[in-house]
């Protein structure tokens, strides 16, 4: 699997959770390519990757897209998932998606049902989440059907970006837009459902847990303001403005899930 599928750990600053992440992908049942990229080294990340013998990937950064694409610039496998320092994977993670991959080899992606993760307790039953996960199994209902996802993501990004690993050789010439710095994950699900033929293939089941905390870059952003100018963008790519406006009271309610 080391020779298919790499994990490519994105840190940034100096998170107390990022260890609490490396082991979970370490504590894998199958073992693939681990690795780490940052374009803040400091004594944390390049200790933990001496630590646990990962290599360590750097160049100059200039926002979240900036760096996933650069995390990607260093992969070799031809399937990745790019992991986010603050959360948790299951030990059947890997096994899973990369089984659903075998099972779908035209997916363009795959990705699993997951969970919140809020000081040291799951949860799986929010309200929030009940939402997403009905989304979810409704964009499953055609998922080689790019009309059909996009009719879905018309109204919402339930698809978790950590939760989410990509087939490189289905995405040739695949980026992350580098100017959005919250809902770059949305717009990639757009690009890769509208510019490229695949499958979105969706595993019911949670294998990983999304921590939600003060400090993360989503909570930041939503405490700016960026979050709503930036969810309104992507509501204007599917919406004349009158309903992109609409839908946005209704989707900004859903942010303060990140506070409680």
């Amino acid at each position: 699997m080391k020779e298919k599928h790499t994990v490519v750990i994105c840190a940034y600053g100096e998170s107390s959770f990022l260890e609490e992440c490396i082991q979970s992908i370490l504590n894998q049942t199958v073992e693939s390519t681990v690795a780490c990229y940052t374009s803040t080294p400091n004594q944390l990340i390049e200790g933990l990757c001496e630590k646990y013998h990962l290599p360590m990937y750097t160049k100059k950064g200039g926002g979240i897209g900036k760096d996933w694409n650069n995390a990607l610039s260093f992969v070799e496998t031809p399937y990745v998932t790019i992991a986010h320092q603050d959360d948790i994977y299951l030990p059947t993670f890997v096994e899973k998606t990369m089984a659903a991959f075998e099972k779908y080899p035209d997916s363009t992606i795959v990705y699993s049902d997951y969970a919140e993760y809020r000081d040291g307790q799951e949860d799986a039953r929010s309200t929030n989440l009940k939402i997403k996960r009905l989304m979810l199994n409704t964009l499953n209902l055609f998922p080689t059907s790019a009309f059909w996802r996009n009719r879905v993501l018309a109204f919402g990004n339930a698809i978790s970006c950590p939760a989410v690993s990509y087939n490189l050789s289905k995405l040739k010439g695949f980026q992350f837009k580098e100017h959005f710095r919250t809902n770059l994950d949305w717009y990639a699900w757009y690009d890769i459902s509208s510019h490229y033929s695949g499958r979105f293939t969706f595993i019911k089941e949670v294998l990983m847990y999304h921590r939600i905390h003060g400090e993360s870059e989503t909570s930041a952003t939503i405490t700016e303001n960026v979050r709503s100018k930036e969810d309104l963008d992507i509501y204007k790519l599917f919406w004349p403005n009158f309903i992109a406006n609409a839908l946005m009271r209704f989707y900004e309610k859903s942010q303060q899930s990140n506070f409680k």
